[in-house]
């Protein structure tokens, strides 16, 4: 009934102009520049972001909700980045924001869908844009039955329609003429939709009945009737083609053109969901022109069929009522007594499941997933324990108005059950939110203890690496060799300045020898420092490199212990309030979601109790029809039966007669005289006695 999401990205129906305006705005003017023309037409680039892929799995599973949030989600984060065009997500950005409005019309949001529309009419964008937009609109307004606002939608189209929703778009038009009463102006479009292949069929139906409401029955009759003559490749297009025939069989069969209707009503499968009423039709059409023996036959086979049929109860009076023109009024009792059996077990059955309805079962079965999962699911609900019959709900069901109903109770039981997963989670989540705190808080404080101690010894030997990297850029400057000595070339030094000093606080023991000694010494340890100065700078040059290297991992070690003590803490702390915001939100939304449910549920159970206590009402009225005709039936048959029985004696007293006068003559013949064996009573002279005696 609404279009998927697929048909954005498939291009069976490119993906609807439903986003707001702003967020067209707020395109980067890179991202815009890489954009095709048509942003939602499919795009041809790879997947270049696993979100936007995400969702659009969920998108094609028709898992609408998943794929509105996941999208939703991932266009407000890209527009909080500081740089979004690095982001992954922006080259699909254009197409991501089409396609939102897409999904929201899927899952039926009309309201959020029509905002997003009137946005897009009111935005700067180009009219083809709006005209898809308008179009889209008016979708919504027809599917919610307000007609005059979907007229009036597309009439905001001006100019150029996309190509890809050109033909659609005429046909809503027409549909939409149709239900405002001007058919002349639908057939004119639909006459030029005729060669459409991907409306084929649909687009001759509804010329057809288009015609027929304008007074031209002749052209309608032949527009349907070239559209039943079809082959059917699908079996949407032969179920349509069979209700096109059964269509035309019955409006023939009212203008009591028998002929021509039958060869409507042979045109149906006899395996269609349209063959019950075909087959009841055909029968009446024979019934009507006087062959009620060749009515029996597609009455005979409609009701050996499903009992819970509307066709197949009508048959079961049919059946009888023509054996009782046939005036085989017997085997027309049979028949109502077959009838009443079957109405009885119905009406029961009727009861039972309206029963079942009160009790809540349809809701029940409703909110089974195998409702959603399984093919012919309505059907299936009846296999289940205390479940209602459903075939005498596939009508109402089928409706537009009961399937709308139906969603929206099972999008409210989806949101039910995932609030309640939600609420479940939020449990979990303060269980292990008290498993990490019982878990952190004994060993934090020690942890805590150790690593300030560690970080004094840190700090301690980055102090000590900054005076030597200072002495290392001090010493290009100032040359200074005997920074750089060796431990024993410093030992050396100072004792030679200790050997200088004892030597001059004692000058007795000084001499020249002794003073040429200490001076060779110090020269000797000056001119090596001097000698190997600028090797030395260099080795611890590289060497503070080297320190560099492992203080950066020493400090990279610093810095992620410190996340981890954060992470470690954050783990567990400052989550109380939003759990208790978030529970006390969902709790809102269950107790919301529960009221909006009953009342839905309330009116599925309603329309459903109604339809079936309609049936069974007709089923009792039939009822009612087969005693009195079955009362009937067996009068006619002992009446009949004893005209038969008179009629017999009348013929074997007139066979005696014939004997005894064939006797008479015979005696005649031979001239002896026959003798009277009249009883007295019948003489002529008491005749006459008799006669004066009166």
């Amino acid at each position: 009934m609404f279009p998927r999401l697929a048909c954005t990205f498939a291009g069976a129906f490119a993906g609807t102009v439903l986003s707001v305006a702003m967020a067209l705005g707020s395109l980067p003017t890179s991202v815009q520049a890489e954009e095709p023309v048509d942003p939602t037409a499919l795009e041809t680039r790879e997947l270049k972001d696993l979100f936007f892929g995400e969702a659009l799995f969920h998108a094609h599973q028709d898992e609408y909700f998943d794929a509105i949030v996941g999208l939703d989600t991932e266009l407000k984060q890209h527009r909080l980045l500081d740089d979004p065009e690095l982001d992954p997500f922006s080259i699909h950005y254009g197409q991501a924001a089409f396609a939102v409005g897409d999904l929201e019309l899927s899952y039926r949001m009309h309201r959020e869908a029509g905002r997003a529309i009137q946005a897009v009419l009111e935005g700067n964008v180009s009219q083809p844009i709006k005209n898809e937009a308008a179009y889209r609109l008016a979708k919504i307004h027809y599917h919610k039955q307000q007609f005059a606002n979907a007229l009036h939608a597309l009439e905001m189209i001006q100019g150029r329609v996309p190509e890809r929703v050109r033909a659609e778009e005429q046909f809503l038009r027409a549909r939409v003429y149709m239900q405002l009463g001007r058919f002349e102006e639908a057939v004119t479009l639909l006459q030029e939709l005729k060669g459409e292949k991907a409306l084929s069929g649909f687009v001759q139906y509804n010329l057809g009945i288009a015609l027929l409401k304008a007074g031209e029955t002749e052209e309608g009759i032949l527009e349907l009737d070239g559209l039943g003559r079809k082959t059917g490749s699908t079996p949407g297009i032969q179920a349509l083609q069979d209700k096109t025939n059964l269509l035309l069989g019955n409006q023939l069969m009212k203008a009591e053109e028998f002929d021509r209707a039958r060869s409507y009503f042979d045109r149906v499968q006899l395996s269609g969901p349209f063959s019950d009423q075909a087959l009841l039709g055909a029968g009446w059409v024979e019934a009507h022109a006087g062959r009620y023996d060749r009515a029996l036959v597609p009455w005979q086979l409609l009701k050996q069929r499903r009992a819970t049929d509307a066709a197949v109860h009508e048959a079961m009076l049919a059946v009888p009522y023509a054996y009782g023109k046939l005036d085989v009024h017997s085997t027309a009792a049979v028949n109502y007594g077959q009838a009443l059996d079957l109405f009885g077990e119905q009406v029961d059955t009727l009861t039972h499941s309206i029963e079942s309805i009160r009790e809540g079962k349809l809701l029940e079965a409703l909110r089974r997933k195998e409702a959603s999962q399984v093919q012919n699911w309505v059907v299936e609900l009846r296999k289940l324990p205390g479940a209602p019959e459903t075939h005498y709900l596939l009508d109402l069901m089928a409706s537009n108005d009961y399937q709308e109903f139906l969603r929206n109770y099972q999008d409210l039981n989806d949101l039910f059950e995932r609030n309640k997963a939600w609420l479940q989670s939020l449990d979990a989540f303060e269980e292990i939110i008290a498993l990490r705190r019982s878990y952190y808080e004994p060993i934090l404080p020690g942890l805590d203890v150790q690593f300030r101690q560690i970080d004094a010894r840190i700090k301690m030997r980055l102090e000590q690496r900054q005076r030597l990297a200072s002495r290392i850029d001090n010493l290009l400057v100032n040359r200074r060799p005997e920074l750089l000595a060796k431990s024993e070339e410093t030992e050396s030094r100072l004792l030679l300045e200790n050997i200088r000093n004892i030597l001059s606080s004692n000058p007795q023991l000084n001499s020249e020898e002794t003073d040429a000694r200490v001076a060779r010494l110090e020269g000797i340890l000056k001119f090596r420092l001097s000698r190997e100065f600028d090797e030395r700078l260099t080795r611890a040059y590289k060497r503070l490199q080297a320190l560099d290297e492992v203080i950066e991992t020493l400090q990279d070690t610093y810095q992620r212990y410190v996340r981890s003590r954060q992470a470690a803490t954050h783990s567990y702390e400052g989550y109380s309030d939003q759990i208790v915001q978030l529970r006390a939100g969902l709790n809102r939304a269950q107790g919301t979601i529960d009221q909006l449910m009953a009342r839905q549920g309330h009116m599925l159970e309603q329309l459903a109790i109604q339809e079936l206590e309609a049936h069974r009402a007709k089923l009792e009225n039939y009822q009612i029809k087969a005693r009195f005709a079955l009362a009937d039936s067996y009068d006619r048959a002992n009446e009949l039966q004893e005209r038969r029985q008179d009629e017999q004696k009348i013929e074997q007293y007139r066979q005696k007669v014939e004997q005894m006068k064939e006797a008479e003559a015979a005696a005649t013949a031979d001239g002896e005289a026959l003798p009277t064996d009249n009883p007295p009573e019948l003489t002529p002279d008491n005749a006459e006695q008799e006669a004066s005696d009166e």
